[in-house]
């Protein structure tokens, strides 16, 4: 039978090189039904009986069929339910073939060393394993010359009192590099003495051998002791006790000793002719890989919350639920690989079998294994090399955790995009062909872009923020260790003007990234944004003119920023609204009464601002004393506290001039009234005040001053021997003068 589809391409070709004809043939097209059973020879035959139009309605009625089947098949493609059900059953007939080859395992093995043996022979075979071994031991004897050689530039390896952690770094990091550079000789030697000694065939063979079985094992092993150091628990970097710390790493030898020898046999049978198709020992030998990772996690999964978990005491509920779900994890992404490396090898490609057998699944799950730990490493690194937190206090606190969690979230950013392009690569897969599936090509390159651009916006954004709320932090810290009474009456000291700027600089910068960043976004996706940059200038012009009042607030608040009118903390006075400046905005601010109440205040109604606390601050301190009280005394005493409160180290910083007297300042009822001042910073003159009061009163007692107070006197005539008065006539004076105060101050 000859195939339909031949039979249309001859019928095509025909048609073309008819056509300049179809005008001599005017004949009426007629039905013509062809057989499927046609030689060549009668297509061409009845070809040439036919017209024009019969020609172009068979040819059009194949090529609706074809466009009908193709239709169809992709619709049964586009069913995710189908799809779903093919791959199950592609990957239940993997498996069934697998169990119907078990029992050939161990003949087709038997088949592989028998070619091995009929490629070398039996001389030839214990030859090579004869040569292989001389290698090794020479390569290992080289090794061992290496390390003794240089033995003066480790001797500072086997300190033990290096307990700190830049110490068990620097510890570790010179024992790993010298394990690195003695398999670095160890490797030079047996590739040069074996390409020396054995031949190309031989190589073939050996490479694989040595590569998967010995160098991938030791690496890992030098790896594991870098990071978990079994037998030097005070040099260990990661939160694990020193059981789950030996019995992780002798675990993970093994499992690597396990993966380098599924490798390296899947490597042997295929030199020896043996395909995964008669035998399945790949599959089993890989579900025993996954099974033993279930297993060490399982097992171990005590001692992983510990490692992931760390030592830093500022962690997250995230973070304790990433550690306490990370064995769980790892099972599942150790289950979710061999499903896929299942599917994988269901769909019988030879390209995939490429790649599989060079451990991109295996490279796979590592990337996704070692996510978290990367994860628990960026958190590690961030707590010892962040800067020391700014100042004291719970403000300084909060800045402190909030720069170390920016650190945090970029570190994660950057190792997620890591991981991503570490796992493409070993899949040997272009991400924008990835991205493209289901859709063109151009489509996937654009939503990979658009994915970067809001990866590095993210970035960006967090290390503006960081940068501003780490000086923020700063500023803030410092008018936070004013003395708290500062602010109780007013008149305390502000902050910074940089401290009053920042906020608005970091909403302006986050809203700056955010427009730039996502119309940049928007343009890799093929966005034309013209017209969002012509709707937003519309925007702007139609808030210009509707929003009068809100335009003329911030210009308002620019130019009182520019003017440095007033500053966060800063007392203040507008209007007749009085206190403190606790928050600004773009188009008002908040003023916070000494006795609680918060005004806001927009920009634009604000005609006259008092401000009480910029540059210095004059306090003025009244004292009421007897009339018959020495004026030069208490000069001579003002003068003096002021001078001890200059050399003191607690109060002289807050002073611009010192405390002294300016005289009598006026007289009362009660006495004379002596005036003081000082000249102090902002914010320090009721500290100031409160320590002088002290001073004073102190003084005072020492020099037998006492303080006027309000007395009733009362003149009794003929009493010119008071002081002859017996008790009783004392007491009944007494009585008289506070019936006295009594009627003055309640009059009948």
């Amino acid at each position: 039978m000859y195939h339909p589809l031949r039979l249309l391409m001859a019928i095509v070709s025909v048609f073309f090189l008819a056509v300049p004809l179809y005008a001599q043939d005017t004949s009426t097209a007629s039905t013509v039904t062809i057989p499927e059973d046609l030689t060549p020879d009668q297509v061409d035959e009845l070809v040439a009986r036919m017209s024009d139009d019969q020609v172009r309605a068979i040819l059009l009625e194949r090529l609706d069929a074809v466009a009908e089947k193709q239709a169809a098949a992709k619709e049964d493609h586009e069913d995710p339910l189908t799809e779903i059900h093919e791959i199950w059953a592609e990957m239940v007939a993997s498996w069934t073939h697998a169990l119907t080859t078990l029992p050939k395992i161990v003949t087709a093995q038997i088949t592989a060393f028998s070619n091995f043996s009929e490629t070398f022979g039996v001389t030839g075979v214990f030859t090579l394993l004869g040569l292989v071994l001389s290698v090794l031991v020479v390569g290992y004897i080289a090794e061992k010359l290496f390390i003794y050689l240089t033995r003066r530039w480790h001797e500072t390896t086997d300190v033990s009192d290096e307990a700190d952690l830049w110490g068990a770094v620097r510890y570790l990091f010179r024992r790993f590099c010298r394990e690195i550079a003695g398999l670095i000789v160890f490797y030079v030697v047996i590739r040069a003495v074996g390409r020396g000694l054995l031949t190309t065939e031989q190589i073939t063979y050996a490479a694989p051998f040595v590569f998967y079985l010995i160098w991938v094992p030791r690496l890992g092993a030098a790896a594991s002791r870098f990071v978990l150091a079994p037998h030097k628990a005070q040099f260990r970097l990661v939160n694990i006790d020193d059981h789950w710390a030996k019995y992780l790493h002798r675990n993970l030898i093994g499992l690597l000793i396990l993966i380098g020898f599924t490798l390296f046999v899947i490597r042997f049978n295929a030199l020896n002719g043996i395909t995964g198709e008669d035998t399945r020992i790949g599959f089993w030998l890989n579900a025993a890989i996954h099974v033993y990772i279930g297993v060490i996690a399982w097992t171990a999964r005590e001692g992983l919350s510990q490692m992931m978990l760390g030592t830093d005491p500022d962690h997250t509920k995230f973070d304790e639920e990433v550690a306490r779900y990370y064995p769980y994890f790892a099972i599942g992404v150790s289950v979710v690989i061999w499903l896929l490396v299942e599917f994988l090898v269901a769909q019988r490609n030879p390209e995939l079998f490429r790649v599989l057998s060079g451990g991109a699944h295996f490279t796979t799950m590592f990337w996704l294994l070692i996510a978290p730990a990367l994860d628990t490493l960026i958190r590690g690194l961030v707590r010892h090399l962040q800067p020391p937190m700014s100042g004291e206090g719970p403000l300084a606190e909060r800045a402190y955790r909030s720069a170390k969690r920016s650190y945090i979230r970029i570190g994660r950013v950057i190792a997620g995009l890591f991981v991503v392009f570490m796992i493409a690569r070993a899949w040997q897969l272009d991400l924008r062909h990835v991205a493209s599936a289901g859709v063109s090509a151009e489509v996937g390159g654009a939503v990979i872009e658009f994915l970067l651009i809001i990866a590095v916006g993210y970035i960006m954004n967090e290390v503006v923020s960081l940068w501003i709320n780490r000086r923020l932090a700063k500023e803030q810290t410092a008018a936070e260790a004013l003395d708290e009474e500062a602010g109780g009456e007013g008149g305390g000291a502000g902050g910074s003007r940089l401290a009053t700027v920042l906020p608005l600089l970091r909403i302006t910068a986050q809203v700056t990234i955010a427009v730039i960043f996502g119309l940049l976004a928007l343009g890799a996706l093929g966005i034309n944004i013209t017209p969002l940059l012509a709707g937003a200038g519309v925007l702007g012009l139609a808030i210009g003119f509707g929003a009068q009042k809100l335009v003329a607030d911030i210009v308002g608040g620019i130019f009182f920023l520019i003017d440095d009118a007033f500053r966060v903390g800063e007392y203040v006075d507008v209007g007749g609204t009085m206190g403190t400046v606790e928050k600004i905005s773009i188009r008002s601010m908040q003023l916070r009464h000494h006795r609680g109440p918060v005004h806001t205040i927009p920009y634009g109604e604000i005609q006259k601002l008092t401000n009480f606390s910029r540059d210095w601050v004059i306090m003025k301190l009244k004292f009421t004393v007897p009339f018959d009280t020495d004026p030069n005394k208490v000069k001579k005493i003002f003068k003096k506290i002021g001078a001890e409160m200059m050399e003191d180290e607690v109060h002289k910083d807050g002073f611009l001039q010192p405390f002294k007297s300016q005289g009598v300042f006026d007289f009362d009822d009660v006495g004379m009234i002596i005036r003081g001042k000082f000249m102090a910073k902002p914010g320090k003159q009721f500290t100031l005040r409160k320590e002088i009061f002290n001073r004073v009163k102190a003084a005072f007692n020492a020099n037998g001053i006492d303080f006027a107070r309000r007395e009733v006197r009362v003149a009794i005539p003929g009493l010119d021997e008071a002081e002859n008065l017996t008790e009783e006539q004392k007491a009944a004076a007494g009585a008289a003068a506070a019936d006295a105060v009594n009627k003055g101050q309640n009059p009948a």
